[in-house]
Parts: structure tokens; sequence; C-alpha cells
């Protein structure tokens, strides 16, 4: 893209984002209308579910949790949950602000879910997949020792049953008020995907915003195939502990999925319409014969 293509396409942004917002009222109902967090462009919320959460304007893909994250991607009732009944503890009894148990509740309150991530096995296009979906909104979707007890498990039980393992990461990286422990499960779920390669079974890795840390560090890089959402910022480090460090300024594109690309460290990115093919045309291809 030109930088003359660029402005062009900024400037139809700005035209479509102005023509919505002279639609709404000034008194907006929130239940009805959200604002883009990219472009401020003002979109209904019925209009961007139906779009899968990716704003009509300027194409900025909403982050998005792991229910909905299922609901687009596996076909239609196919996810078998497993492994609900490993749930979180305070092994530490640690406190900060508030105690570790306090922001498990009110985490659990908040998504549902009794940690940060849903493993299962489900079907993308008729194949079938063992899969681990994290989830953002519990605690920035840190690793404790639930998340890396659950994704060893699902792991081990693709094994058993011969199937591929995809994993949707989104994740800030290793959960504090776990301290060493949370860092031992980067060992662990590397181990595990390791016994996944020795078995000759598939192992993918979809990458979502944002994805970072010990995440980063572990089981979300390891896959044969290593797939990034569109626009999403994947490192381990944060960009501005980066800048600190080697007191450079960072390029403005720095741990996009698109400069990731670039330089080698995914295979793919797509924008978020086409996950489910991609990820159908992978399986199918890799297909046990």
């Amino acid at each position: 893209m030109t930088v003359q293509d660029w402005f062009e396409k900024r400037k139809q942004a700005q035209i479509q984002r102005r023509e919505l917002e002279r639609k709404i009222e000034v008194d907006m109902d929130p239940d009805l209308w959200v604002k883009c967090v990219h472009c401020d462009a003002q979109l209904l919320k019925e209009d961007l579910e139906k779009n899968n959460m990716v704003c009509p304007v300027c194409d900025y893909h909403f982050r998005i949790n792991a229910r909905r994250r299922i609901q687009q991607l596996f076909d239609e009732n196919s996810f078998e949950e497993l492994f609900q009944e490993i749930l979180p503890s305070d092994p530490l009894e640690f406190s900060d602000t508030e105690t570790y148990k306090s922001r498990l509740e009110k985490a659990k309150e908040k998504t549902g879910l009794d940690d940060a991530v849903i493993t299962g096995i489900a079907s993308i296009e008729g194949n079938r997949v063992a899969t681990a979906v994290m989830d953002f909104d519990f605690m920035g979707g840190s690793m404790g020792s639930v998340v890396g007890e659950k994704v060893t498990r699902i792991i081990e039980k693709a094994i058993e049953e011969r199937l591929p393992v995809l994993a949707i990461t989104s994740s800030g990286g290793a959960r504090m008020q776990e301290s060493a422990l949370s860092l031992m499960q980067m060992a662990k779920t590397s181990c595990a995907v390791s016994k996944l390669d020795d078995e000759g079974l598939l192992y993918i890795n979809l990458l979502t915003e944002p994805t970072f840390g010990g995440v980063t560090a572990s089981f979300g890089m390891l896959g044969d195939v290593i797939i990034a959402e569109q626009g999403a910022r994947i490192g381990f480090a944060g960009r501005r502990v980066i800048e600190q460090t080697i007191r450079q300024k960072l390029p403005s594109d720095f741990q996009t999925a698109e400069y990731l690309l670039k330089y080698g460290q995914v295979d793919v990115v797509s924008p978020r319409k086409d996950l489910r093919n991609t990820l159908a045309k992978i399986l199918e291809m890799h297909k046990e014969v």
C-alpha cells in the first residue's frame, strides 16, 4: 500500500464515520450503541455483533471472550467442554490491595468462568480438534495453575484420541498471585506440547488480541502452524518496557500480527471472518489417514 492509498483509505473511513455519527441522537443508549476504540465511530451493537465484532468503518477487531470465540469458530453444538472440575485455589494466601480469593470471585462473577481458559473437543467443518480457548476478561487471561493444568490435560487427551490441538491465546502473561507456581506452568505446558510433537500430531496456535508474557514464552508460540488474528498485539514484554530498556523508539506497528508476519514469527495473519475457513483447510490437509 502506497502512502497515497493509505491517506485515501483513512479519508474514506472518516467520511463513513461522520455519516454514522449524524444518524445518532445526542443521548445514546449504551445497550444499543458501541464506540469504536480505534476510529471513534458510533456503531449499532446489533450490527457490530453481526459483523463478528469487527468495526465496519476501520476494520478494527474488537476483543472477544472465549464463549463468543467458540461460537464463531466451531460447528454448531459440537463443542464438548472438558475438565470443568479443575478449580483455582489460593495456595500462597496471597494479598496485595485485596486478597487473591476476592479477585477470583470477582472474575468469576464478571465472566461466568472458573478460570481463564475453556478446554474441550469440537469440530470445524467436520474436522475434530482438541482445543484450549483463553479469555482475557478473566484476570487478564493470566496463566496460573488451573490454566497450565487444563492446557496440559487437553493435550494429553488429544494424544489419547489422536486429535490435532488448537490453542487460542489471549493473555497478559503469568499470574503474579501464584508466583513461582504460575511460572512452572510454562515448563509444564511446553513439555506437553513436546509429547504431542513426539506423537506426530498437529499443533496449531491462534494468537489473538493480546497475547503476551509467559503464554507467548511457552505453549503460545510452539505450534506447527502459528496463526495471528488481524491487528492482534503479540509479544513478551510490553512496548513501554522495551523502549525504556533499549532507550530507543520502536516502530509504530511493533508487536502487531502484521509486524510478526513480516519477520517470520507467525505463518498466517487472518481477518476474523476468514479464520474458520483457514483453520478448516489446515486441519483437512493434516488429517490422519
